[in-house]
């Protein structure tokens, strides 16, 4: 039998499996909805639990439809909501609190604060985007500055931050990796574009 290619979908409002043949035909798919949190007007969360929870459901669902295990699988690939934050403990793979989901407005202060310093200038020669509570990196230093637990996490060399393609490569590897994809690292507002690296 050809080896088969995985796509998972991490949406905003649900998390799909497509799995292809060799000609690139959809030999399976399964969608699952979620639903996202509102705590206060302007901000959005998800329940990182959650993202990985019907995301793992979809894979099992699209197997089952194609009668195939993993076995059979020979490339996974993520397309995911790319500005989306989480935040998880390294050794226990926990997530700290909700994701903060790239709709979330929270940070939209504090981005106007940077404006006034002069300092999106600076992001923007570096990163190539505005400065803006949409892309991920305000979100981060809003859970560093906000969760109690995030803070005491990240002093000891154990809070990881991934956006979502992080998240679910972390879950898929049992906590093995801990990566991502330059194309989600530039929505970061952390990665030099003319590098290739994340900026100090």
């Amino acid at each position: 039998m050809r080896k088969l290619v995985m796509a998972l979908d991490q949406g905003t409002t649900s998390s799909r499996t497509i799995i292809f043949d060799h000609e690139a035909a959809v030999v399976a798919s399964a969608n699952m909805d979620f639903e996202c949190i509102y705590p206060r007007s302007g901000w959005v969360e998800q329940d990182p639990a959650i993202l990985w929870q019907t995301q793992y459901a979809s894979i099992q669902e699209t197997l089952s439809k194609a009668q195939v295990s993993m076995k059979a699988i020979a490339a996974i690939g993520i397309t995911n909501q790319r500005e989306t934050v989480v935040a998880w403990d390294k050794q226990t793979g926990e997530p700290i609190g909700n994701a903060i989901v790239w709709q979330c407005r929270r940070t939209a202060d504090f981005c106007e604060d940077l404006k006034a310093e002069g300092f999106d200038a600076i992001i923007r020669a570096k990163t190539g985007l505005v400065t803006d509570a949409y892309f991920s990196g305000t979100k981060m230093r809003w859970i560093l500055g906000n969760r109690p637990e995030a803070r005491r996490l990240a002093d000891a060399g154990r809070l990881a931050f991934g956006t979502v393609d992080s998240w679910l490569v972390w879950k898929l590897t049992g906590g093995k990796a801990h990566v991502i994809d330059a194309s989600n690292a530039s929505r970061t507002m952390l990665y030099d574009i003319h590098q290739a690296q994340w900026d100090d």
